[in-house]
């Protein structure tokens, strides 16, 4: 059976040992703060079960047998096929977590960081066996939403690359290839440009932040659940996307020319209008059983 190691138990690295478990791969967890790791696997277990609930799980129990927690990091990575860092998104914690991964994992195994925005070579480029490290970004919940940003450095070799990608796709995730470094990566970008302009919104007086977030779910997010962008306005113009852009980007031009500053993220119309929520927990339980149905009707669909 092959195994990884998943370094770092919090949230993340939690849904990346259920997502390798049902995948059919022995994890092994560790994590520097002590009982953290063990007490994941006991975590682990149940979310598998819930998993199972809503259908994206076939045999949670089994996948839950091939987790376990290690104690030492070189325990964690012996053998392993690839590492899935998932450490706080600092760089200098980063650097050394990837020293100690370099000295201790097989000299084959990918190493792959879950970092958000921060590129690889910033912290992996000093490294021995850099040629063997890159970004594999995930979306939280990861066990939920599949989509998996893979963003090497140009000392990354393309075969890691490619053998990155066939190992999460072999795992049910979706894959995409970053084709150049860039801070953010694809997602949180692209998450960043519709936040700037919301916050915008909400703060000049157009919206509330309430109206708003109905215009997502209700209107952008639906086809953005099985189409992209292209594809939308694709098909929102007769003759496809080179028409839509004749017809519309008049106004797209104008928006480009003015876009939001970065003082917009210092509102606090946002703060006033949104209702403080009393039970966050509560809260994240009731986004994951919506986004497990969710990926339960795409399963189905695909």
């Amino acid at each position: 059976m092959k195994s990884v190691a998943i370094v770092g138990s919090g949230l993340i690295g939690r849904a990346w040992a259920m997502i390798f478990a049902r995948g059919g791969y022995a994890v092994r967890l560790f994590d520097p703060m002590e009982g953290v790791a063990a007490n994941a696997v006991g975590l682990c277990a149940q979310g598998l079960r819930d998993l199972a609930e809503a259908g994206l799980c076939d045999d949670p129990a089994g996948a839950a047998a091939r987790i376990s927690a290690a104690e030492t990091l070189g325990d964690a990575v012996a053998g392993v096929v690839l590492v899935q860092e998932n450490g706080p998104e600092l760089a200098d914690i980063k650097r050394q977590i990837y020293a100690d991964l370099d000295r201790l994992a097989p000299p084959d195994a990918i190493l792959a960081s879950s970092s958000s925005a921060i590129r690889i070579s910033l912290f992996a480029e000093d490294l021995h066996g850099r040629a063997r490290c890159l970004i594999a970004h995930p979306v939280n919940p990861p066990h939920l939403i599949p989509v998996v940003e893979l963003s090497g450095a140009e000392f990354t070799a393309p075969e890691v690359i490619a053998r990155a990608h066939a190992i999460y796709e072999e795992i049910g995730q979706v894959p995409i290839t970053v084709l150049k470094e860039i801070e953010g990566f694809i997602l949180n970008r692209l998450q960043g440009a519709l936040l700037a302009e919301a916050f915008r919104l909400v703060d000049e007086g157009y919206v509330t932040p309430q109206d708003l977030d109905k215009t997502v779910k209700d209107g952008l997010g639906l086809r953005w659940a099985f189409m992209g962008p292209f594809e939308t306005i694709e098909l929102n113009a007769p003759g496809g996307i080179a028409d839509y852009c004749a017809r519309y980007t008049g106004f797209y031009k104008r928006l480009a020319a003015a876009p939001p500053a970065p003082e917009v993220y210092d509102t606090q119309r946002v703060a006033e209008q949104w209702p403080t929520t009393t039970d966050l927990p509560a809260k994240m339980r009731w986004r994951d059983q919506k986004l497990a149905a969710l990926r339960a009707h795409k399963k189905q669909e695909d």
